[in-house]
């Protein structure tokens, strides 16, 4: 079965970190630019970073620069991203997906290409 499925969502207090994983199943992820896109309750999907197929160059949105980080693992088959220092307003599902590419640079802009289900981030004391 061709999908992408993320997990290490969860309820974290402010200032705690998380994981998010990306895992690619029936194709293989490093062929696609991934990007993770997040949505908070009442607010459009919001893209984050994302990082491009073979040299693995990244981008971030500005407002997630310096607590975010893409990463991925060709061996596994996944993208990660690591939160750190979360806030309240980082609350949102989180989706990864592909992306697309302009020359080694990946953009966030959405394929139709695969698409997960989400993972919830709650951010709360």
């Amino acid at each position: 079965q061709v999908q992408l499925v993320e997990s290490g969502g969860g309820l974290v207090q402010p200032g705690g970190s998380l994981r998010l994983s990306c895992v690619a199943s029936g194709f293989t992820l490093d062929y696609y630019t991934i990007g993770w896109f997040r949505q908070a309750p009442g607010k459009e999907r919001e893209g984050v970073a994302c990082i491009s197929s073979g040299d693995g160059s990244t981008y971030y949105v500005d407002s997630v620069k310096g607590r975010f980080a893409i990463s991925k693992d060709k061996a596994k088959n996944t993208v990660y991203l690591q939160i750190d220092r979360l806030k309240p307003e980082d609350t949102a599902v989180f989706y990864c997906g592909t992306v697309m590419q302009v020359g080694r640079t990946c953009v966030m802009v959405p394929t139709d290409d695969y698409w997960g289900q989400g993972t919830q981030v709650t951010v709360s004391s």
